[in-house]
């Protein structure tokens, strides 16, 4: 016998719509979605995995549980409550989270949610050169904090010191590895519904004076300047365990913050590369979290240039091809 269906399937689309305007590494876009009648689960998508880069999946997770946070805020939005149950079957462990649904009261943030999802970008330009002040960074890594996830601004001189320099050590040694630059080559331009495009990445007359980036074709040594400028934040998502569980809410805490950051003004930048890399992972962990805590993600902030042009978006999966429906 089939369960009568609560939500209108049309809810569902919606939902999973917005919700994969969520960030993710790449733009891998590693999630698929099952709609039921009443649920909807949120499952690892292991093609779309980074097998040179992130073997153990953690960028995969944090990126599917920005997408967590995204169906919760738009469900919200939409007039929908949630509950959800994360890792919910030790015996499925691609199933990451399983959301309830039931009929409520929209948001009274409704809009600014969903027009924050609707501009959020990765902006790679260079930032205004407007300090981020401290309690902003502080407000941010609250909002990251309030959803489960653990954040702390690095705002001491000596940790910003450390944390550039290992930036920088894990791009010199990703430029060195020839299977980490093929797989990232193949994440560009694709032309398809991922990836990075050309229309992402900044032109060169945006990037005068502003830190390498990770898709540059220049070699990162080529760049004069500084990749985290003074007048940037910077914020690590940090855990005491190095699991799914932990880089799940890291992800939502990612995305929950962004969001902030949008609404306020302000730009996210992930510099993921110096967590991919083991040598500059447990650097940074014994370096700047005195061995206390794991790194799962460092995230620059910085003011957006107010004479910009809008970034386009980028491409994202059709809803058939990440959502299920039973």
């Amino acid at each position: 016998m089939t369960a009568t269906r609560l939500v209108p399937v049309e809810t569902l689309h919606r939902i999973v719509e917005t919700a994969s305007r969520a960030p993710s590494v790449h733009n891998t876009q590693p999630w698929r979605w099952r709609g039921g009648p009443r649920t909807l689960e949120l499952f690892a998508d292991r093609t779309h995995q980074l097998t040179e880069t992130d073997p153990e999946g953690r960028n995969l997770t944090i990126s599917c549980g920005a997408a967590l946070h995204h169906a919760q805020a738009v469900a919200g939005a939409l007039g929908w409550s949630t509950r959800v149950a994360r890792l919910p079957d030790p015996a499925r462990p691609d199933l990451l989270a399983a959301i309830e649904l039931a009929p409520g009261t929209a948001s009274p943030t409704a809009r600014e949610t969903l027009a924050a999802i609707d501009a959020r970008r990765t902006d790679r330009r260079r930032f205004n050169t407007w300090p981020v002040p401290e309690e902003r960074q502080a407000h941010l890594a609250r909002i990251a904090n309030q959803w489960g996830a653990r954040a702390v601004a690095l705002t001491d001189e000596s940790e910003r010191y450390i944390a550039e320099r290992l930036v920088r050590r894990a791009a010199e040694l990703q430029l060195q590895d020839s299977a980490a630059r093929a797989e990232q080559q193949q994440w560009q331009r694709r032309g398809a519904g991922d990836g990075v495009p050309a229309g992402a990445l900044p032109e060169p007359a945006d990037r005068a004076g502003a830190h390498p980036h990770r898709f540059e074709e220049a070699a990162w040594e080529d760049h004069p300047g500084p990749d985290v400028e003074a007048s940037d934040g910077l914020i690590v998502l940090f855990d005491t365990r190095d699991d799914a569980a932990a880089w799940l809410r890291a992800g939502e805490g990612l995305s929950a913050m962004w969001l902030a950051a949008e609404e306020g003004g302000l730009s996210l930048v992930p510099l993921s590369q110096v967590i991919e890399v083991d040598e500059t992972r447990r650097a940074f962990q014994v370096e700047v979290l005195g061995s206390l805590a794991h790194p799962l993600l460092l995230v620059r902030v910085g003011w957006r240039p107010t004479a910009s042009t809008s970034l386009a978006p980028t491409p994202r999966r059709p809803v058939p091809e990440v959502l299920d429906l039973e």
